[in-house]
């Protein structure tokens, strides 16, 4: 069984990318329960139903959110331990679409190699994968939530009735009638961008883009080696031979000095600003700073004021040798998020795919946070999310980032929950808080999720469920943490392959050869 929650949000016109970046989602046999939701804005006020039919919102029950700090980070080999809900009864973390961790590391395998540790991140893993979540009718988010028993050949620890629990978000897509986008490429043609599919790669991409981008979009073209330049001051698509003649010149050499780049982008943007409409900062680049700012959160401050809320960043990173850290964190903290090309396959997906679509944004600073009840609930623990973990109180706290939501888009977070013997009834409650883009009021809305809703076997769930589990554990078992030795590559590729012949989805298929050919 399955809770879904349906959540209206005001719609504007931002840029946000439109991957497949959701995780994994059909509830899977046994059907479900739909609610509709309203949420509510602020101090409570009743939001605005959903087109189509009332609504009711979902609260927390009273006395429910609490000031407990969430746990510390463990890190990528030492993922936090299992929090007790009698302490810590509150899981806090922003939502993150990036995908980037999956990308990286699928492109290590394919060449032998294990990723370092330090760039597994298991949600990026799990919202790599095509999902099945319902779409709203309206324009707001479906929120699904259901899970299984763990199998007998995974051996958790500490022992115990243990359950997965996975929690999926899920906007309604744009559709053809998008509006209008404004984005400005910039591009990194330092010497290190010269190797075999960096800036070749970029530049046939990006050809394939401007021959199918719609004429009334407008793109502009910043470069960075050791200085910027600006190859094109925002340009209507119509002018196209331009642009193009633009990219064909574009020649790699030089220091990287990314600061500068993204800087005279930001300022290039806002120039180009298109009241209404998509605006978006498109960074493409290896990632391997070497002049000036190389950290993210002094570059960042830089191009505060130009990106002001309004233009969103897109971090597009190539290349095997590739900084993943800095444009992670970029993308984490610069209202936006980051995707990996290994091949240009993946590459023209990308651009040609994705950025026409320009999807507008659902929700600003999203952030989610899970109430475990102590009566039911033993021992809990997130999968991932390290770098997105909130304290408690952050939850609605305005000043505090979460992450950006765009139109079909998707974010799923997983869990593992120890039941007490005999449970029964309520594991958790879910509470969702974003801010409109257009009015920056504060919207919130939640649902409970019980032991029903997680008692079914793994191998009899839904595929979508089956892949969000192996994707979770192989990223555990690449970043060497202790919870990957509870489940064998074996069983995890055995899921795998069952998701896969279900599916009948490419992509699970190449998750199940991963799984097998992990370097020892």
């Amino acid at each position: 069984m399955s809770v879904r929650t349906r959540i209206p949000v005001t719609l504007i016109t931002l840029l946000a990318a439109g991957l497949l970046v959701g995780g994994c989602g059909s509830s899977g046999p046994g059907g479900g329960v739909a609610t509709g939701g309203s949420g509510w804005h602020g101090s409570g006020s009743p939001g605005g139903g959903s087109p189509g039919g009332g609504s009711v919102a979902v609260r927390a029950p009273a006395g429910y959110a609490s000031a407990h700090p969430a746990r510390s980070d463990g890190g990528p080999d030492r993922p936090p331990a299992e929090a007790d809900p009698a302490r810590t009864p509150d899981s806090t973390f922003a939502m993150d679409v990036d995908s980037a961790s999956y990308g990286y590391a699928r492109r290590q395998l394919e060449q032998g190699l294990r990723p370092a540790p330090d760039t597994v991140r298991p949600e990026e893993f799990v919202n790599a994968f095509r999902q099945d979540y319902p779409q709203p009718s309206g324009d707001g988010f479906t929120l699904t939530q259901d899970g299984a028993r763990l199998p007998p050949e995974h051996h958790g620890s500490p022992e115990g009735d243990i359950r997965l629990l996975r929690i999926g978000l899920q906007t309604r897509d744009d559709g053809p009638d998008r509006p209008d986008a404004a984005l400005t490429f910039v591009i990194d043609v330092s010497g290190s961008m010269g190797d075999p599919g960096k800036l070749d790669m970029v530049k046939r991409a990006l050809q394939s883009f401007l021959d199918q981008v719609r004429p009334t979009d407008s793109v502009a073209i910043v470069t960075f080696d050791d200085q910027a330049h600006v190859v094109r001051a925002m340009t209507p698509v119509r002018e196209r031979a331009d642009l193009r003649a633009a990219v064909d010149r574009l020649e790699a050499g030089g220091d990287t000095n990314l600061e500068a780049g993204l800087v005279q982008g930001y300022r290039v943007a806002r120039q180009g600003f298109r009241q209404g409409m998509t605006n978006r900062v498109v960074l493409l680049s290896d990632g391997l700073a070497n002049t000036g700012d190389t950290e993210a959160a002094p570059i960042l401050d830089r191009v505060r004021d130009e990106a002001a809320k309004q233009i969103t960043l897109l971090g597009v990173g190539v290349g095997n040798d590739y900084g993943d850290r800095l444009m992670e964190q970029l993308a984490d903290h610069g209202d936006g998020f980051v995707v990996y090309v290994s091949d240009e396959g993946a590459a023209r997906r990308t651009f040609v795919q994705t950025l026409p679509a320009a999807r507008s944004v659902r929700a600003l600073d999203a952030k989610v946070q899970v109430t475990f009840d102590p009566r039911t609930v033993a021992g809990y623990r997130l999968i991932g999310y390290d770098d997105r973990a909130l304290a408690s109180t952050d939850f609605r706290d305005d000043r505090v980032d979460g992450g950006e939501v765009a139109a079909g888009h998707s974010v799923t977070a997983l869990y593992t929950v120890r039941l007490r013997d005999g449970a029964r009834g309520q594991v958790a409650h879910t509470q969702l808080r974003w801010q409109d883009p257009h009015t920056r009021a504060a919207v919130e809305t939640g649902a409970e999720v019980t032991v029903a809703d997680l008692d079914r076997r793994l191998d009899q769930a839904g595929a979508r469920l089956q892949v969000c589990y192996a994707a979770a554990y192989l990223a555990e078992r690449l970043r060497q943490s202790r919870h990957g030795s509870e489940v064998s590559a074996t069983y995890l590729a055995r899921i795998a392959d069952a998701a896969a012949s279900t599916t009948e989805d490419d992509a699970v298929r190449e998750l199940a050869r991963m799984i097998r050919n992990v370097p020892g």
